[in-house]
């Protein structure tokens, strides 16, 4: 590996000493630093000779593997720009992250396995969204999350159909619907009650917002079929689509989303000794004493 990309959250000043180090020891095992360029201007000075300073879109397409500092959400962001499959290394600044479980401690040994070509890493699924809507241009993106449709205002619900693999599947009266990868089972799906899949296994999951119905529940579906979402009727309320919560769009009566598989995958590095079970016990307290469900 011969460039290694470095993209922090832009308001994260505990990052400056970080930043600096790491150009500092990339620099000594002659492997060039390319900064995006508000990483590059949090860092507050000129980057070594040996650094190189581009856009998000263009420092992921000069790296070999990328280092994100923040958290999960800057971790969304850095997928977005990658249209190549190379390790990324999410580093959290606080306790363990989802999809940046790399704490700041273990970044030097972790790179190190990534220049030596010995890092254990997941390859995520992302899933590809396509928004139809009258009178626009089509939009195709890919998200490592969810696709979300739901309504802006708390009063009022709204009316979605349902397809997978072109079968009518049901309509709900709902605040919205989230359609999310096995990695955004722990997120926006996960606090609207739906299920955790294992962040490997080749499934959707479609989670209902606030159903009207007692009924509806989260359905997990194969990643190889296309769902479609259709608004039917939104009742003078505000709809949108939220693209993992980086890109939202307008959306109105008979628009529809397709989601589907994507070619796409994320290098996720892992870190050593640590597995997903770990992170979920972790993340969500299991097992600690007097918590709910918990023996005494």
């Amino acid at each position: 590996m011969t460039t290694i990309g470095i993209l922090a959250r832009p308001d994260l000043a505990e990052a400056r000493s970080a930043l600096a180090e790491l150009t500092l020891w990339l620099r000594a095992r002659g492997v060039r630093a390319c900064l995006e360029e508000k990483t590059a201007a949090l860092a507050g000075q000129a980057p070594a000779d040996s650094c190189l300073v581009a856009s998000g879109r263009d420092m992921a397409g000069l790296a070999d593997a990328v280092v994100v500092l923040g958290g999960d959400g800057t971790l969304l962001a850095a997928s977005r720009l990658l249209d190549k499959e190379i390790p990324v290394v999410g580093v959290n600044f606080g306790s363990l992250g989802f999809l940046t479980e790399i704490t700041l401690g273990e970044l030097y040994p972790a790179l190190e396995s990534v220049l030596d070509g010995r890092s254990q890493y997941e390859d995520r699924r992302l899933l590809r969204a396509v928004l139809r809507r009258r009178g626009r241009p089509e939009v195709t993106a890919d998200v490592l999350n969810d696709v979300v449709v739901t309504k802006a205002g708390p009063s009022r619900i709204i009316d979605l159909e349902v397809k997978v693999g072109g079968a009518f599947v049901s309509s709900f009266r709902a605040d919205g619907i989230i359609v999310s990868s096995p990695t955004g089972s722990t997120a926006y799906n996960l606090a609207a009650g739906g299920p955790i899949l294992s962040p490997t296994l080749p499934a959707v999951v479609i989670t209902p917002i606030c159903p009207h119905m007692l009924a509806n529940r989260p359905l997990v579906v194969p990643d190889e079929s296309r769902i479609e979402v259709r608004l039917r009727a939104a009742r003078d309320v505000d709809v949108y689509v939220a693209l993992d919560g980086q890109e939202t769009f307008a959306f109105t009566e008979d628009d529809q989303v397709d989601v589907s598989a994507s070619p796409r995958r994320l290098k996720l590095v892992k870190a050593a000794g640590r597995d997903y079970y770990e992170v979920l016990r972790t993340k969500l307290k299991w097992g600690e004493s007097g918590a709910a469900g918990g023996r005494k």
